[in-house]
């Protein structure tokens, strides 16, 4: 938001390591203000209504100034990918190894990735890495889960969504988080069964959760829990700065 020099100053907040300035956002769909802390990248966000006026918006955004810089302070600190450092990786930690003259590529040896390269580089390397590991799992579990389900899959995709593990659209294409690689693998796999269980049921009903607890052999809900609480610690991996 651009703010001229009669406007009121955007105000910053500061806990556990983190400082991020007010993000101001105005829909025409909001009745009243909301504030928020994203748990994903800690970002403050105020939405108001269209026309409200900003300087008492602001005043009152203040007044929960101890309230922002404590929930702040408890979101999981950034996972920096370095050299000698770890990742999670399907429930388990593979340590960074990396060789001054080795190749770029990355390989996994063991428990280890290996690679060599530019060290400035090393974390994107890393990140592809990832993504390319996560679309071919969640590629093949997909295609085995429709098989079962006897469904048709169109295109199976990773991205890095802000607001979903997954999405399935009536044309049956399904798309991913690649975070998703980070998790146990059980996490993934009762994700996978989600989506494809849309091909069954495009809703939320008692029967498509029938359909997404057959698919899997086994009630969800174990998963679901793991991500409620650890999930939102997976999009802080790669994370350079606070």
């Amino acid at each position: 938001m651009s703010i001229g020099s009669s406007e009121p100053r955007t105000p910053a907040f500061s806990g556990g390591g983190l400082t991020r300035a007010l993000t101001v956002v105005r829909r025409p769909q909001a009745r009243r203000m909301r504030l928020s802390v994203d748990p994903r990248d800690g970002t403050v966000r105020l939405t108001l209504p269209q026309r409200a006026a900003l300087k008492p918006a602001l005043a009152w955004v203040e007044g929960k100034r101890g309230w922002i810089e404590a929930t702040l302070a408890t979101l999981p600190a950034p996972h920096a990918i370095v050299p000698g450092g770890t990742i999670p990786f399907e429930g388990g930690l593979l340590r960074i190894l990396w060789r001054e003259g080795g190749s770029r590529i990355v390989r996994r040896e063991a428990e280890a990735l290996v690679l060599g390269g530019p060290a400035e580089s090393l974390a994107p390397r890393v990140l592809r890495w990832l993504r390319r590991e996560a679309l071919a799992r969640l590629e093949a579990e997909t295609r085995a889960f429709g098989l079962r389900a006897g469904v048709s899959i169109g295109r199976v995709a990773v991205g890095d969504p802000r607001a979903r593990w997954g999405s399935c659209s009536s044309a049956g294409d399904i798309r991913y988080s690649w975070r998703l690689i980070l998790a146990p693998v059980a996490v993934r796999e009762a994700t996978v069964a989600h989506e494809v269980a849309h091909r069954l049921h495009m809703d939320h009903s008692p029967a498509f959760h029938a359909a997404v607890a057959a698919l899997l052999g086994r009630d969800p809900a174990a998963e679901r829990v793991w991500l409620r609480r650890h999930g939102a610690a997976l999009y802080w991996i790669g994370r350079q700065e606070a």
